[in-house]
């Protein structure tokens, strides 16, 4: 071998080294990028058999159980395959608009959905200010709890003869009582976080001399937020509650309407039908709430 040739092997023996070397480590990268998406896949699948099949299982049982109890020759409720035979359309087509009255159900859910944001979102914005009154001054608990304690264990409908008389209107009435039946537990759980505020955070509001909105702002709600969420999880599961209780003695086209109609008319099948979209619906609605107050309190409010 010449010298020119034995010099241009040595040169290149380095490049190739460096060459079989980085293709050795773009290897071993795509390996480990294969492994984690292995892991990643195998943790996903793991998490939704975890959180969906215990739930799914216990649904097909009770549906079997549902089924043989009300097959039986004069069962007073439809099994499920009647149900789906008698309710097809409802449940297969939600959507469907056929009138004023003949509506799909999830139409009906939307209007009533319409009465709760506004009812509701009132009694956060009302509830959270009460309750961080209430929380801040100690005479202010004392004249208001007593009252607050003593209206929040009024049931419901028992607002709406009052609120009819007040409003005049269907509407608004329900509207009312959603947020007459959702406020208290906002202005419980946000005084009981008020009342929590650490010292610290008190005395730093002073040294930066926070005026009182400020304070309100800047210190008070986030401070108490998890103790905020926990009561407008609650008031949005009340909420539900009560706006088809008042639909049904109201009228309208909202789902608690729905319900009252199908019983009068006998429609069984139609009433089990809506019961599953509401029970649905208000899975949906606390899930969300959750989910909000998980964010803006990085956590803290446990879902």
């Amino acid at each position: 071998m010449t010298a020119t040739a034995r010099k241009a092997d040595q040169t290149a023996t380095p490049a190739a080294a460096a060459h079989k070397a980085s293709d050795k480590g773009a290897t071993v990268v795509m390996m480990a990028q294969r492994r984690t998406r292995r892991f990643d896949m195998q943790h996903a699948m793991a998490a939704v058999c975890r959180n969906v099949l215990p739930p799914l299982v216990v649904l097909v049982a009770l549906l079997a159980i549902w089924q043989l109890a009300c097959s039986q020759p004069g069962a007073s409720l439809p099994a499920p395959s009647q149900v789906w035979t008698d309710s097809y359309d409802l449940i297969a087509f939600p959507f469907f608009d056929y009138g004023s009255q003949d509506i799909g159900l999830a139409w009906r859910v939307l209007i009533s959905l319409q009465r709760v944001a506004i009812g509701f979102g009132l009694a956060a914005v009302v509830g959270v200010f009460l309750g961080a009154v209430v929380g801040q001054s100690v005479w202010a608990m004392r004249g208001l709890d007593p009252i607050f304690q003593i209206l929040r264990t009024v049931p419901p409908l028992a607002w709406l003869p009052l609120s009819l008389a007040a409003f005049q209107n269907s509407n608004p009435s329900a509207i009312f009582v959603i947020f007459i039946t959702s406020i208290w537990p906002v202005i419980i759980n946000t005084a009981v976080g008020v009342r929590n505020i650490p010292d610290d955070y008190r005395n730093i509001a002073r040294v930066l001399r926070l005026n009182p909105l400020e304070f309100f702002i800047r210190i008070m709600v986030p401070a108490a937020a998890p103790y905020i969420f926990t009561g407008l999880r609650i008031g949005i599961g009340l909420s539900w509650l009560a706006i088809v209780a008042a639909e049904m003695l109201t009228g309208g086209v909202g789902i608690g309407f729905f319900i009252w109609d199908a019983w009068n008319s006998s429609r069984l099948s139609d009433i089990i039908v809506a019961l599953a979209y509401i029970g649905v619906t208000g899975f949906v609605l606390d899930k969300l709430v959750a989910l909000l107050g998980s964010v803006i309190t990085r956590g803290t409010a446990k879902n």
